[in-house]
């Protein structure tokens, strides 16, 4: 097991003491970098880059490369399982993410086809085992997955949405078949995560970006209980370390408290809560991530200063903070503005961390 150099993010996500707090972005392989777009231009197509792992891995450490970022994340997508149970995913331009059979019926949730990971999805784990090669101790890596719900809203819409018809349509017309589909996603994500856990992802997160547009009653039913049962059936320990799990609701904040109790280490925040009251709310029980509206990175490095400050000292001094985006780096982002939040994370984090 080659040694660790930069633990700061799992030292934070147990709530351990750190030097400064640790910082990376959701997304922060992606298109705002000029030498992810000419990757990508070379695999062909978003969907060949996430399944060539020599690509998948080239393109997770180009962040890394330019920033001091103190994690690496997995590149792929949170659609991978969708695609593995052969509902005919594609990439339409300017559209997003589509399938060509969507789950419009009881009968079409029936016969779907719960995926064997290692086989349909073992070009993940390649690209987990050779970006772990690469980073050789560098920063730890993150794996993912989204959340039962939200694979199942993009599954039965058939693409993005903004009003989430058929989803919640099917939801409220036919609960029955809804946990169905998230009781098969449930079990592909427990095995999907574990895979990557044995890959050699040093920590996992998953994805609940859909989780918001839910009632309190629903949240719980038919997305926090499935999570819990994710966490539940996760290998918590590999390599002689823990293997800390985070969840993300976008849109969710008003649930801390709940989210807290499900076996999570670390809470995602979008930027729509101060993150000292969530603090306040949540206790000594998990650590936080986040906060900080990515389009602050449109403005002056200055001013992506000011915002660092406010949210280091709402969080205050102390164990527990990942700082984050509170949703993934735009586009259209500089570099030079992602690297600006990168420095000032460390550099103004200091005082909150001597003893």
């Amino acid at each position: 097991m080659t040694e660790l150099k930069n633990d700061r993010l799992l030292k934070a996500l147990a709530r351990e003491s750190v030097d400064v707090t640790p910082v990376w972005m959701m997304r922060q392989a992606g298109r705002y970098l000029p030498e992810y777009r000419a990757t990508r231009e070379k695999a062909g197509s978003f969907l060949d880059l996430c399944k060539n792992p020599e690509l998948a891995t080239e393109v997770t450490m180009q962040p890394l490369d330019r920033f001091d970022l103190d994690a690496a994340i997995l590149f792929s997508d949170i659609l991978t399982i969708p695609d593995a149970m052969d509902l005919g995913l594609y990439f339409a331009e300017g559209e997003g993410p589509c399938f060509e059979r969507p789950l419009r019926t009881a009968a079409a949730i029936e016969q779907l086809p719960v995926p064997d990971v290692a086989d349909s999805l073992g070009y993940v784990m390649d690209a987990v085992s050779s970006i772990r090669r690469e980073l050789d101790g560098r920063v730890p890596l993150i794996g993912f997955s989204g959340s039962p719900w939200t694979l199942a809203t993009y599954m039965v819409e058939g693409g993005t949405t903004k009003e989430f018809a058929r989803v919640k349509g099917l939801l409220y017309e036919n609960p029955r078949a809804m946990h169905q589909l998230l009781e098969k996603l449930a079990v592909t994500v427990i095995d999907y995560l574990n895979a990557q856990i044995a890959a050699g992802a040093q920590a996992v997160m998953i994805f609940d970006t859909w989780g918001g547009v839910l009632t309190t009653r629903d949240y719980s039913e038919f997305s926090l209980d499935y999570m819990r049962r994710i966490i539940a059936g996760l290998t918590r320990e590999h390599e002689g370390r823990k293997v800390p799990v985070t969840i993300f609701s976008k849109g969710g904040c008003q649930w801390l408290e709940d989210q807290a109790d499900i076996g999570a280490d670390a809470l995602g925040l979008d930027w729509t809560i101060d993150i000292g009251l969530a603090r306040q709310r949540v206790g000594e029980r998990v650590a936080l991530q986040g906060n900080m509206d990515p389009c602050v990175l449109y403005a002056s490095p200055e001013r992506i200063q000011t915002e660092v400050a406010t949210i280091l000292e709402s969080y205050g001094a102390g164990a527990g903070h990942i700082f984050n985006l509170g949703h993934g780096i735009h586009q259209h982002v500089d570099p030079d503005h992602a690297k600006a939040f990168i420095d000032a994370v460390h550099e103004l984090s200091v005082p909150y961390h001597r003893t």
